[in-house]
Formats: C-alpha cells, structure tokens, sequence
C-alpha cells in the first residue's frame, strides 16, 4: 500500500504532530468528533509505543474503501526490537513502561480492524483501520 503521508516519530513531540495530523486527516474524510477523538487517542498510543519501545519509526496514513464505505488506515511502523510475546502485551492491564497499560488493548477498542506484524530483532508493524459510521 503506498501512503498519502507518513510522519516520522524520532522524538516525543513527533507524538503529537501525527495525532493532528490524524484528526485533521479523519475530520475531512467525515468522521464525526467522537470518531475523531478515538482516532487521535489511538494514533496517540500507536506513536508513544514506538517512541518508547523502537526510538523510531513512523505512522502513516491513507484513505481506504470496501462496498460504498470509506475510512481511514494507520500503520505505525518500526525497526525497533520486536515484540517477543504478542499475547502478553495484548492483555488488559500489562504495561512495560509503568503506564496505565491501556496500550494495544485500548488501541485494538478504539478501532474496527487491528493487525500486528512482529519480529523479534527487526520491528513490528500495526495496522488499524477505522470506518466512516
């Protein structure tokens, strides 16, 4: 999939230049304000993680459609570490970080579709798409 914009994340501020950059994104693709918000939280966590976990990497952003429905897809995307077990960070509560360990869970929630891709040693890759209501 080639991506209308990626935002590199190398530092913390980096953070909140791809959550605007996502809720002005999913603001003109019509999603609602509520939407909006959960789309930010998630670009918010998926960004921090790589921040946090991988130093760099970036989150990119495209327009996506299926049978007359549009939305929006956001793929986070390192060279980091890897996630050596999936399911562990995947449940409700686990944090490596001392957080509230809302994570993945919270970003898996917040969206319709969530995908991961990890390789231990060569980085992980999240995908999440949400659709117009």
């Amino acid at each position: 999939m080639d991506f209308r914009t990626c935002v590199n994340i190398q530092k913390e501020w980096d953070i909140v230049g791809a959550r605007q950059f996502g809720r002005d994104f999913s603001k003109k693709l019509g999603f609602g304000i509520v939407d909006q918000a959960r789309i930010a939280t998630a670009i918010s966590e998926l960004a921090r993680n790589i921040y946090l976990y991988a130093g760099s990497g970036k989150v990119c952003f495209d327009e996506v459609e299926n049978v007359g429905s549009r939305g929006i897809c956001i793929v986070a995307i390192d060279t980091g570490p890897g996630i050596k077990d999936i399911s562990q960070v995947m449940e409700d509560g686990f944090s490596t970080s001392g957080g509230l360990g809302a994570g993945l869970p919270g970003v898996k929630r917040l969206m319709d579709e969530f995908d991961i891709t990890t390789k231990v040693g060569e980085g992980t890759e999240i995908r999440v798409v949400k659709w117009v209501r």
